[in-house]
């Protein structure tokens, strides 16, 4: 009876191990990398006001800075005096055009007439020569009023456009946050000219963050699309959940700043994991270790830094 137990704590100890070794893990070690945004000045100027600073928390929406308008309100000014002038134009091409069509209308009855009293004889040859000469004349007046509405209806256009631009310039000078995140540099202060599209800002948004690492030929058929990872953090006594989003379809040598000497020439392939961080607990540069669980591997430590 006891050889029988014995027996069976071997067999159970022997099945124990050998499962447990169909699984292992590979751990790399990496940093954290966030969504860096960085948020230009469109509209260039003298920076009045700067709402935040570095390390400063920012939501979407938010106002960063305020960008001088007094010489695109001066614009805005001239370009309204344009439009106005225009519409008082229109107005008044409205009622010429409307005499110019009267007159036509007339001259054109008139010539039709007498070119039928022509052929009862009734008029001369110069009478019906000088009606169409007054209807050609109207004939052309008409045109060159439609040519004058055409051109003022063009002339309008390009003043709303310069409007809309002006009044979208005058928009931008006030810089709103495009993303949730934090301040991490800023690259000009209050009295300065910042140039058009220049960047005030740059932005680190860490709701979400991702670290990469590189994985080997041999070990790459056991990383999927939608696989967990554990980050592990020095100094946090809990681990995070992190989700492989991305698997670089080519091959590359190992990166440079790869620790291990031995393994720089190898081919690898670059693998992205997403990694929630609600708290912000993960900060940009932070190194992290990465677990993966892979079968029939033994654990492996790979060192890189991107």
């Amino acid at each position: 009876m006891r050889y029988f137990a014995s027996s069976l704590l071997i067999v159970a100890l022997f099945w124990f191990f050998s499962c447990s070794g169909n699984r292992g893990e590979q751990v790399y070690t990496s940093v954290v990398e966030g969504k860096t945004v960085r948020v230009p000045a469109l509209t260039g100027g003298k920076i009045l006001r700067l709402w935040v600073d570095t390390g400063d928390p920012v939501e979407v929406g938010d106002t960063l800075a305020l960008i001088d308008t007094l010489e695109l309100t001066y614009q805005r000014r001239e370009i309204l005096g344009g439009l106005q002038e225009v519409r008082a134009q229109e107005a008044l091409l409205v009622t010429t055009l409307a005499q110019a069509k009267e007159e036509l209308d007339f001259a054109r009855k008139t010539y039709r007439r007498f070119q039928k009293l022509l052929a009862g004889q009734s008029v001369s040859q110069q009478q019906v020569d000088e009606v169409k000469n007054r209807y050609q004349k109207a004939e052309s007046a008409y045109r060159r009023a439609v040519q004058q509405k055409q051109t003022l209806l063009a002339k309008k256009e390009q003043l709303n456009a310069r409007l809309q631009l002006v009044e979208k310039k005058i928009h931008d000078a006030t810089v709103r946050s495009p993303v949730q995140g934090v301040v991490a540099t800023k690259f000009f202060e209050e009295g300065e000219a910042v140039p058009p599209v220049n960047p005030l800002f740059e932005i680190i948004h860490l709701r979400e963050v991702w670290v990469k690492i590189y994985v080997s030929e041999e070990s790459l058929p056991e990383i999927k699309i939608g696989q967990p990872a554990i980050i592990r953090v020095d100094g946090l006594d809990r681990e995070l959940r992190g989700t492989v989003r991305w698997i670089s379809p080519k091959a590359e040598f190992t990166p440079k700043t790869i620790l291990t000497p031995e393994t720089r020439t190898s081919l690898v392939y670059a693998v992205k994991i997403t990694v929630p961080n609600p708290e912000q607990i993960l900060k940009q540069g932070m190194p992290v270790e990465v677990v993966l669980s892979i079968s029939q591997g033994e654990k492996k430590k790979v060192t890189v830094l991107n």
